[in-house]
């Protein structure tokens, strides 16, 4: 399971190069917010994968990794942020690519694994000794990308009571959940960049 890690980091390095490379485009310019939020984004990306890190090499954790499976709330962001027919990616949809569309699904993201993350944190049943060094990092990059880049009006959001419920078994099955649901969110970080440097390239305006 070690070895878990670096096989996360080579799948993200090659799904960033090939996007890169099927898409052919420069970055433009970003506004000094967007290079804000570029940077909170890539901050979010390397939380997970330093969380990852430390479930795949410390014994704790060992124990609830037996399998690669992972927990992701929907597919929404993914088919809201692909690619526009008319661009050059590989990967791209049959109809024109929304902005908003996805921007808004990506705010949708923030604010399920937010209240997930802390509603796992005010459990009784997690061990705060632990993995409250563990998690908070994750969650105040979270909190910081929802005050500063989301794109949805409050109360606009769809509802989180789902994520606010995943924490009703016990305190090794919450945990397995947990583990699961973060593999879930390192992959979704990883489609979230790939959306903004599509975005901050400006190829869905021409």
């Amino acid at each position: 399971m070690a070895k878990f890690h670096l096989l996360l980091t080579c799948c993200a390095l090659l799904l960033s190069l090939n996007w890169r490379r099927s898409c052919a485009l420069p970055l433009a310019a970003p506004s000094a917010d967007g290079a804000q939020c570029a940077a909170l984004f890539r901050s979010l990306l390397l939380n997970i994968t330093d969380l990852l890190t430390t479930m795949t090499t410390e014994e704790r954790y060992k124990q609830l990794l037996t399998s690669n499976e992972v927990s992701i709330p929907s597919a929404e962001t993914e088919q809201a942020c692909a690619p526009a027919q008319n661009s050059s990616c590989v990967r791209q949809k049959d109809s024109a690519f929304s902005e908003s569309d996805c921007r808004r699904s990506i705010t949708k993201d923030l604010a399920y694994y937010d209240t997930a993350i802390q509603s796992y944190l005010e459990s009784q049943l997690h061990r705060p000794d632990e993995e409250d060094a563990l998690l908070r990092p994750t969650l105040t990059v979270v909190k910081e990308l929802r005050k500063s880049c989301s794109t949805t009006a409050n109360g606009e959001e769809d509802s989180t009571e789902e994520a606010a419920d995943m924490w009703k078994n016990d305190s090794f099955t919450n945990r397995q959940k947990m583990c699961k649901m973060m593999r879930g969110f390192y992959v979704r970080a990883i489609t979230i960049n790939r959306a903004m440097g599509y975005i901050s390239s400006g190829d869905h305006r021409k």
